[in-house]
């Protein structure tokens, strides 16, 4: 195999430019080494043929270098078109999410506002028919109370009755006491008097006997 179709291999195997300068160099290096030594003798013609040879395969090798460059800037290109697309395809599902998710929040907000609703309707209706419920008991409480103060009253009036009643009597039982005890004291000074002219005439009937029987 040629030097010149070994380094056009190499060459289209190469990672980067780096890599393809070497092995540029390296077969020159080896071209140099096939070269005639000081040693050696070689006629011009010899070298001429070397050196249009030499020329050619340099040659080759830019244009394989061109050839890689315009594919690599193709492929730079070609990439750069796709990511491009790949970033507005990207932007475009990102607003088509964004657009279906406002779409749903605004859905979720509506039908939370109507439940929401509906709970605020079914408690007002409860809150009124508890509030009714509530009117009434207080009512009949109300009444009862009412009742219950008038016959209060009555029996109140009732008991001022039955005190009036009773001071009357406490009163007509003080006249009484105080006759009775008009007629006790009575009595008794009657009772006094009578023991006071038993005992004078006792003393009396005493002092007659001391008299009579000295």
């Amino acid at each position: 195999m040629s030097v010149a179709l070994e380094l056009y291999e190499q060459l289209s195997d190469a990672a980067d430019d780096q890599a393809r300068f070497q092995l540029i160099a390296h077969a020159i290096g080896r071209l140099e080494e096939a070269w005639p030594r000081a040693s050696e003798v070689a006629t011009a013609h010899d070298v001429r043929e070397s050196e249009l040879r030499l020329q050619k395969e340099i040659e080759e090798v830019r244009k394989e270098i061109e050839v890689v460059r315009g594919e690599n800037k193709d492929m730079e290109l070609r990439l750069q078109k796709e990511l491009k697309q790949v970033e507005l395809n990207l932007r475009k599902e990102i607003e088509s999410l964004r657009g279906e998710s406002t779409k749903e929040l605004e859905a979720l907000r509506g039908e939370l506002t109507k439940e929401f609703e509906a709970l605020r309707g079914g408690l007002t209706k409860e809150i009124e028919v508890v509030r009714g419920g509530l009117t009434k008991e207080i009512e009949v409480v109300r009444g009862e109370n009412k009742d219950m103060e008038l016959r209060l009253q009555k029996e109140i009036k009732q008991v001022e009755l039955q005190v009036q009643e009773v001071r009357v009597e406490v009163q007509e039982a003080r006249v009484e006491i105080k006759a009775t005890e008009a007629s006790l004291r009575t009595a008794i000074h009657r009772q006094t008097l009578w023991l006071v002219g038993a005992v004078g005439a006792v003393v009396g009937f005493i002092r007659m006997l001391e008299w009579l029987f000295p």
